[in-house]
């Protein structure tokens, strides 16, 4: 077990382009800075030190009120690498790395730090980057061991002029999160990444599973499972689409590849949800939690929940099923439980109701919608 980690934030500059200080912008509900303490705080992450220079007087008030360590450096006009080396001599004797993030790169989902930590247990490697697509972003994961060869470089080319010679000892971790890469240097910079943030966030099918891979492991049924309720959910919302519907496919796929994130734990449907929406993905939350049991209401459209729950209930393992089959089974496997028993023709009733609009809207029966659907 590796020591703790330690986040630092880099806040010392003069946002001279910016043209106004960012670690105070308005983002959001709060600001920049209380954006980027919060996102290390829904990772889990405990121990989250600020590097204060410019305007210091104006955030140590706040950084205080959030608990948060200050760290002043004096030699902020000397650029970022003189911050980077302050934080870096705070560091303790017990931390095994420590996160660098910048103040202006506000957007990195708590999933991508998360998915950092759990790589950071189980790789040797001494520097994690975080990638979309291939391309290197923020926060760098780093071992405290390079402390000391930190603090005695000469600051060519900055903290990436050193690491750069240490290659062999980093790896890549691609997070699917577009926001490792997305800083905000001008006005333009941050009124785009402030519409991003009203955006509901929901991860490519990669982030998924890479989710689920960490979750279950690399072959799990699981996840397997997931894959295939998926590919239901993405054929049927795609053709009631084509039918005049507007369902969110990015939306209906992340939903599905994640339902059972949980699964194994008592209630997972709840803890599914719960684990998700400290993630960062809410509207996927919501799917998830309702996808064993749908709240009451009256049948007048479809909504995504409901695709979820179809979707999952048309899915046997990998195999694609009929709903009367599939309820039988499950029948049969707990017919010495009456509760369970009347649950579960509750749930099959409710999903075939679900089918039953679905086929009204399409004209056509579900399975001949599903019958290239590939499990």
């Amino acid at each position: 077990m590796r020591g703790p980690v330690t986040a630092i934030i880099l806040a010392a500059g003069y946002s001279s382009r910016m043209g106004a200080f960012k670690p105070l912008l308005p983002f959001g509900n709060s600001t920049v800075l209380e954006q980027v303490i919060t996102l290390f705080r829904s990772a889990g992450v405990e121990d989250i030190r600020v590097v204060i220079g410019h305007c210091a007087t104006k955030l140590l008030p706040l950084l205080k009120g959030l608990n948060v360590r200050p760290l002043l450096n004096e030699r902020y006009h000397e650029g970022m690498f003189s911050s980077v080396m302050a934080s870096v001599e705070s560091l303790d004797a017990a931390t095994g790395a420590f996160l660098l993030l910048p103040v202006d790169i506000p957007l990195v989902r708590p999933g991508t730090i998360e998915l950092l930590l759990r790589r950071h247990q189980q790789s040797t490697a001494g520097i994690l980057y975080p990638a979309f697509r291939g391309t290197r972003g923020h926060p760098p994961l780093i071992s405290a061991l390079y402390r000391d060869k930190i603090l005695s470089w000469d600051g060519s080319g900055g903290l990436n002029g050193l690491l750069v010679n240490h290659e062999a000892d980093s790896a890549t971790v691609e997070c699917g999160d577009e926001g490792v890469l997305l800083d905000m240097d001008t006005q333009e910079d941050y009124e785009r990444l402030r519409n991003m943030l009203q955006e509901e966030t929901i991860p490519f099918r990669h982030m998924c599973e890479q989710i689920m891979t960490e979750r279950f492991g690399s072959n799990s049924p699981v996840a397997a499972h997931c894959n295939v309720v998926a590919k239901v959910a993405l054929q049927l919302a795609g053709e009631l689409n084509n039918n005049g519907c507007h369902f969110d496919l990015p939306l209906i796929e992340a939903a599905a590849l994640l339902h059972d994130v949980a699964k194994g734990k008592s209630h997972h449907a709840a803890v599914g949800a719960d684990m998700l929406s400290s993630m960062g993905y809410g509207a996927i939350a919501e799917l998830v939690a309702v996808h064993m049991e749908l709240p009451s209401r009256p049948q007048v459209s479809l909504d995504a929940a409901e695709l979820l729950y179809l979707a999952d209930k048309l899915v046997e393992g990998t195999r694609i099923v009929p709903l009367e089959t599939r309820c039988q089974r499950q029948i049969a496997r707990h017919v010495a439980d009456p509760a369970c028993v009347e649950a579960i023709t509750r749930r099959f009733e409710r999903a075939t109701g679900i089918r039953e609009m679905v086929e009204s809207q399409l004209g056509v029966p579900v399975a001949e919608v599903l019958v290239d659907v590939q499990s």
